[in-house]
């Protein structure tokens, strides 16, 4: 069995389809389908569904992804462990991010923690939620920033991960203004006249939250998905450009409204609270990453006696 079947098989999972998955990990779409039918072969069961328009996991197939991510895991911190003991191991920590928040937020607030100490080397991995669990669940991250509401599901097991509330944001929904200033698209729209809508995908954080907030769904909107993407700036350069509505976060939202470029789409009852939290696992990390981690946790009890 050959490890890198493991990490395919787990893009697949991810991306839910064979030539997106291959394309991620640079082969050809048949040396793909050749690996994950050699890793079936090796484990004895079919792994993946593939009589669906979108493939999916058969139950044998969601088992073994867990054991997976767990293998992937267990080895990065093995690895870890040995380069300490052996004294090789470097100061490095590894930070994964959501795209919203690792060119708005990330920046400022690690300008913040300086105190004139080096925490380490800082690598930042932007991408979206759903491979930034996945970076975190196979040990590739040592923290992840993300946005977080209560009722939006994630796969960091509070068993495994310990989380901090950073900050707090909005998710509201924004439009192109008309020549008054007024939104080109107001909600909640009509039965006869949908607006066009401008939706996160599923991989997206945002897109878990909104449908676990419900606000759309709660409003009585009336929406036609018109574009789709993972990525908060891209639907707000389609807001930008007058081809319909989106909810985005304040924090990246907030300049374009100050500016007038996007405007509100509709009233506080749309609008989704949400917290910007930081995770990292429990098990122990490198000196580096368990000294920044306690640096956090001191800084934010200091703030909360205040």
């Amino acid at each position: 069995m050959d490890i890198m079947w493991l990490e395919d098989f787990i893009k697949l999972a991810d991306e839910g389809n064979f030539s997106r998955a291959a394309e991620a990990r640079n082969l050809t779409q048949p040396a793909f389908s050749r690996r994950i039918r050699a890793l079936e072969d090796w484990v004895g069961a079919t792994l993946v569904d593939r009589d669906t328009h979108r493939i999916a996991l058969t139950e044998a197939g969601q088992a073994f992804r867990i054991l997976a991510e767990e293998i992937m895991r267990r080895l990065t911190l093995g690895r870890d462990h040995v380069r300490e003991i052996g004294g090789t191991l470097s100061n490095e920590i590894r930070s994964a991010s959501t795209h919203a928040l690792s060119t708005t937020f990330f920046p400022a607030w690690l300008r913040s923690l300086h105190d004139g100490q080096e925490a380490g080397t800082i690598t930042l991995i932007a991408d979206h939620m759903v491979a930034c669990e996945r970076f975190m669940l196979e040990g590739k991250a040592d923290f992840l920033l993300c946005h977080h509401h209560t009722a939006a599901q994630h796969r960091l097991d509070p068993a495994g991960f310990a989380s901090l509330p950073l900050g707090e944001d909005v998710l509201l929904p924004v439009t192109a203004p008309l020549g008054d200033g007024s939104p080109t698209h107001i909600l909640p729209g009509s039965g006869d006249q949908q607006l066009p809508y401008l939706e996160f995908e599923e991989k997206s954080g945002m897109g878990r939250i909104l449908q676990a907030a419900q606000v759309i769904s709660a409003g009585s909107a009336s929406l036609r998905t018109v574009f789709r993407s993972h990525m908060a700036t891209a639907l707000l350069s389609m807001a930008r450009d007058g081809r319909g509505v989106c909810w985005a976060p304040l924090s990246v939202a907030a300049a374009d409204l100050e500016s007038g470029r996007l405007v509100s789409a509709g009233d506080a009852r749309w609008h989704v609270p949400i917290e910007i939290r930081i995770y990292k696992p429990i098990a122990r990390r490198s000196p580096s990453v368990e000294a920044f981690w306690t640096m956090l946790k001191n800084r934010l009890k200091a703030e909360a006696a205040l």
